[in-house]
């Protein structure tokens, strides 16, 4: 599949991912439902490694994990071990939040990476990025007018906090991607094989200690958007990092078309859950995408 065919089909899938996560965690228990979404995405990574050790040249190349070393384990465990913060954060926010105004702020990912660098590191942004950085910042602005129409106060609401905690985290993920599919040179599949598999395993403890009440915390019911968010994310990841590899790829638009996931995300959150001032929140919705996208580009 060619690379740009693969970002937007990542991209629709993102959007289905953050439409199962709200279904998922709202009114619901954030732990179990993360604990278990991702069993799921281990389990079937288990399964395929299973499979390729006992019958070996039954599955495509795109779908064997190579064998790693104890550094090359401790890479991908740091990944996960970011991920895993970056989703509770986020989980939480998104389950108090409406997704058509969390969708779009944890599309701003890209300028919050860009911002650190010129902040901490020094780099000067061209005038193409300091334009995306400036426009982003008013979008952003404007959902917090469209928020407070619903009563949620960006400036004071603890949720949009968690929410801007969990996409600064998973901008830095980002560039550990890049960093392991680029120059480490792992698989797509065996970053996504290991990183399923040791997310489960992060996630483990804190849900023990939800099952044992160590904290007041919600009750869990089972609904099957759970597997759902699981299945969306396998097919967004597992296409994203293929494009990654494509050596014709520029990450830059790879990035920006994987953030038209937030288009599905804003419509199923109208449609499917009755959300609230649409029209006010649609031109700071596209005002972010297109922030980003000159952003990445410049």
């Amino acid at each position: 599949m060619h690379w740009i065919a693969a970002s937007l089909l990542s991209a629709l899938f993102l959007g289905f991912y953050e439409l199962g996560t709200k279904h998922a965690v709202r009114d619901n228990a954030v732990l179990p439902v993360l604990f278990l979404a991702n069993v799921c995405s281990a389990t079937v990574w288990t399964l395929l490694l299973t499979v390729a050790h006992t019958a070996p040249g039954t599955l495509p190349a795109a779908l064997l994990v190579a064998p790693l070393s104890g550094h090359q384990h401790l890479l991908l465990l740091g990944k996960s071990a970011l991920v895993a913060t970056s989703w509770v954060c986020s989980y939480f926010a998104i389950k108090h939040l409406p997704v058509s105004l969390a969708s779009p702020v944890r599309a701003t990912g890209p300028m919050w990476t860009l911002l650190g660098a010129v902040l901490v590191l020094g780099e000067r942004p061209s005038w193409l990025e300091g334009l995306g950085i400036v426009i982003t910042l008013a979008s952003f602005l404007g959902l917090s007018f469209a928020g407070a129409r619903e009563g949620i106060h960006f400036h004071r609401d603890k949720w949009v906090g968690w929410l801007l905690a969990g996409t600064l985290l998973g901008a830095a993920s980002g560039l550990y991607d890049k960093f392991l599919l680029g120059r480490s040179g792992f698989a797509a599949s065996t970053v996504q094989a290991w990183f399923s598999i040791y997310l489960a395993l992060l996630f483990l403890p804190l849900v023990i200690g939800w099952k044992l009440r160590w904290w007041t915390r919600h009750e869990f019911h089972w609904r099957w958007s759970v597997m759902g968010v699981s299945a969306a994310l396998l097919i967004a990841d597992f296409v994203y990092f293929s494009a990654l590899r494509d050596p014709d790829a520029l990450i830059s638009l790879v990035s920006s078309l994987r953030r038209g996931g937030t288009l599905v995300a804003f419509a199923g959150g109208l449609l499917f859950f009755g959300e609230v001032n649409g029209r006010q929140k649609l031109p700071a919705v596209l005002g972010v995408l297109a922030g980003i996208v000159l952003t990445l580009v410049g």
